[in-house]
C-alpha cells in the first residue's frame, strides 16, 4: 500500500496524491509494471472519496505514468520511469541582457523623447478605428500588409521622396530586421552580400545569422567605393546613400550613378537602399532616391517609421521592383503580415489625414533647435576647443572628433566609469585596416542638452589629459 501523509496536502488532495505517485514512479521508488492499489482500497485506506483517487489516476494515465488493464487494475508503465520532470522551482543561469543603469548618460543612444509622440491624435484615431473598422480588424493580416496602409505609404513616398510606387510593391513588416530576413529568402542565401564599412553592426549580425556570406566594402568621402564593390564579388549591396550610418555621408549624384551602373552590369545584382532617416534633412532638398533613379528594377527601397514616430510601434516597409514583387507573392505569400491590423489602420489614417506631414515638420523644427542646443553645450563645456564636428545638416547624429592621443577603447572605458556611454566610429568598422580613431558618434535625438553639457565637460577633462 502507498504510504503518504494526506495531511501535508496544501491544495486539492487529488493533486497531492497525483504528484506523490508521479514522483515515486519517475524516481524508481515504484518499479515498472508494479500494480497500484485499487481505487476503492486506496480511498478506504486514506479515508477519501473514490472520485478523488480516480481523478489522480486519470492524470497519471494521461501523462503516461501508468496504464489501465481491463478487470486487472492499474500498472506502472515502463516508460514512466524514463520521463524527466521539470523542476518545480527553477534557478536560472541564463545570461539575459542587462538593462543599463538608470543614471547612465548615453551620448550615442537613439532613444526618442516620449513627449514628442502625438498621443492625443493617435488615441483619437485609434478610437475611431475600433468603432468603424471592427470587421477589418478581425481579418487575418495579408502578406504585404493592409491595402489602406500600403496606399497611404505610396502617397507619402510620392509627396516626400518623389517616388511613384504601386501599393502592391510595398511590403509591411514589424521592423526592418524582419524584412531583411524576408529579403534573404526572396533573393537567396547563395549570393554574396556586401555592406558598407563601417556599417550598422546589427545588420551584419542579421546576415550572419541567416547563413549569408557578407563582405564589408570600404568607403571614401562620397560613400561606398564601386571599384572595391566590384572586387568583392558581391551580387547584392546593402547601402545607406542618403545619410550613411555611422559617418553621416550623403552620396553625391555621380557616385549614385556609378552604383546603379554596377547593379545593371551583371544579371541578378540588386541594391538594398536603406533610407532610414531621410525625413530629417535641415537644408536644401534631399537628393532623389536610388529607387527613383533606377530604370532597370534593381533597387529595393527600405524605410521605417521608427525615426519619425517611435521605435516601439515597429512598423517598417520595403518597396520591391515589379519583378521581385511578383516573385515575392508567388514564393512567400504564405507569410502573414507581422504588424497588427489595428496599428496598420491607425497609421494609415494618421498619414491620410495629414498628421504625419505635420508631425514631421514639427520634428524638423524641434531637432533643428535641439541640434543647436547640443552645439552650444559642446562649447559651454569646454569640449569645443578639443573637438571638431563632422555633419552635413541631415539626420539625427553627427561625429565629434577629439583632439586626444587616448586610444578609443581606453576612452570608452574611462567614460563608462563616470557613467557616460559613448560609441566611437572605430567600433563600426568590420576590418582592422585604416580604422580612424577619436571620433565619437553623437546622437542627439533623445539627449537632454543640460545633461549633455555635464557629460561633455567630463569628456573634455578625460580626453584633454592626453592631448
Amino acid at each position: 500500500m502507498l504510504t503518504y501523509n494526506i495531511s501535508e496536502a496544501d491544495g486539492p488532495i487529488y493533486k497531492y496524491l497525483y504528484r506523490k505517485i508521479r514522483d515515486d514512479i519517475a524516481s524508481g521508488v515504484i518499479t515498472p509494471n508494479s500494480r497500484l492499489p485499487s481505487k476503492r482500497a486506496l480511498a478506504r485506506n486514506y479515508g477519501i472519496s473514490i472520485v478523488t483517487v480516480e481523478t489522480a489516476y486519470e492524470l497519471l494515465l494521461s501523462e503516461g505514468y501508468i496504464r489501465a488493464v481491463p478487470r486487472s487494475g492499474y500498472f506502472v508503465s515502463p516508460a514512466g520511469t524514463k520521463i524527466s520532470r521539470r523542476k518545480t522551482s527553477l534557478s536560472l543561469s541564463i545570461a539575459l541582457p542587462e538593462k543599463p543603469p538608470a543614471d547612465l548618460v548615453s551620448i550615442s543612444g537613439s532613444n526618442a523623447d516620449p513627449g514628442l509622440f502625438p498621443f492625443s491624435v493617435w488615441a483619437k484615431i485609434s478610437r475611431r478605428i475600433l468603432s468603424e473598422k471592427a470587421r477589418e480588424l478581425m481579418e487575418v493580416p495579408v502578406t504585404g500588409g493592409c491595402r489602406d496602409l500600403r496606399k497611404a505609404i505610396s502617397g507619402h513616398l510620392s509627396s516626400f521622396r518623389g517616388m511613384l510606387v504601386d501599393p502592391d510593391q510595398i511590403i509591411i513588416g514589424a521592423g526592418t530586421e524582419y524584412l531583411y530576413g524576408l529579403l534573404i529568402q526572396l533573393l537567396g542565401r547563395n549570393h554574396i552580400y556586401a555592406t558598407e564599412n563601417p556599417c550598422y553592426r546589427k545588420l551584419l549580425k542579421i546576415y550572419l545569422q541567416h547563413d549569408v556570406r557578407c563582405i564589408p566594402v570600404l568607403m571614401d568621402d562620397d560613400g561606398i567605393l564601386v571599384s572595391e564593390l566590384e572586387k568583392s564579388g558581391a551580387e547584392i549591396a546593402h547601402i545607406t546613400p542618403n545619410h550613411h550610418f555611422p559617418t553621416g555621408i550623403t552620396m553625391p549624384a555621380e557616385r549614385r550613378c556609378e552604383v546603379l551602373a554596377w547593379s545593371v552590369s551583371q544579371k541578378d545584382r540588386f541594391i538594398i537602399e536603406d533610407d532610414y532617416d531621410s525625413e530629417f534633412r535641415f537644408t536644401g532638398m534631399p537628393l532623389p532616391t536610388l529607387f527613383s533613379m533606377d530604370g532597370a528594377g534593381r533597387v529595393i527601397y527600405m524605410n521605417t517609421f521608427s525615426k519619425t514616430l517611435t521605435p516601439t510601434i515597429r512598423i517598417s516597409y520595403m518597396v520591391l521592383p515589379p519583378d521581385l514583387a511578383d516573385r515575392f507573392y508567388r514564393n512567400l505569400s504564405f507569410y502573414s503580415c507581422t504588424v497588427s491590423n489595428f496599428e496598420q489602420h491607425t497609421l494609415a489614417e494618421f498619414i491620410n489625414q495629414g498628421y504625419l506631414e505635420k508631425h514631421i515638420n514639427r520634428m524638423r523644427l524641434y531637432y533643428t533647435r535641439k541640434r543647436q542646443s547640443i552645439f552650444r553645450a559642446i562649447e559651454n563645456s569646454g569640449l569645443g576647443r578639443l573637438s571638431r564636428v563632422y555633419e552635413n545638416r541631415a539626420g539625427l547624429h553627427f561625429l565629434l572628433e577629439l583632439a586626444t592621443k587616448m586610444p578609443d577603447e581606453e576612452l570608452r572605458k574611462r567614460l563608462l566609469e563616470k557613467k557616460i556611454l559613448v560609441r566611437t566610429l572605430s567600433e563600426y568598422y568590420i576590418s582592422e585596416d585604416r580604422v580612424p580613431e577619436h571620433l565619437l558618434l553623437t546622437d542627439y535625438s533623445g539627449l537632454d542638452p543640460k545633461t549633455a553639457e555635464n557629460a561633455f565637460r567630463i569628456i573634455a577633462e578625460i580626453a584633454g589629459a592626453q592631448k
